[in-house]
């Protein structure tokens, strides 16, 4: 089975959660519950109470609006999707055996900055 998530705009990077944290390790707390927060309006939306149970492989669609941030920065935002997944009780971990893989691509949208995230159920 596969499921697919997209989350509009873009979600904090490596950059903006490492600034957060040294400016106040309360204010990178709030950075990183913020974005759980509004990824998981999306997955109730989207997702419609889907649990996972078998393992899983993830591929992320990154579409920035330019190439300013680097691609490491950017996927750092996997952290906030993957503790959404699990928070919302979409996959019941987001360790090994759960999720078995992932991958990530890129693009540039300016009108339309998003993360599409596809969800790819494992046979046993």
């Amino acid at each position: 089975m596969q499921y697919k998530l997209t989350i509009p705009g873009r979600l904090p990077g490596l950059n903006e959660l490492i600034e957060a944290e040294r400016a106040n390790r309360y204010k990178g707390a709030q950075l990183k519950k913020d974005a759980e927060r509004r990824i998981c309006a999306e997955i109730r939306r989207q997702l419609h109470g889907v649990h996972i149970r078998r393992p899983v492989v993830m591929r992320y669609l990154w579409v920035e609006p330019d190439r300013r941030r680097d691609r490491d920065n950017i996927t750092a935002g996997r952290k906030f999707v993957q503790d959404a997944l699990v928070r919302c009780k979409v996959l019941q971990n987001d360790g090994w055996k759960e999720i078995i893989g992932f991958s990530d691509d890129w693009a540039v949208d300016k009108a339309r900055p998003r993360v599409e995230i596809e969800i790819i159920e494992m046979e046993d």
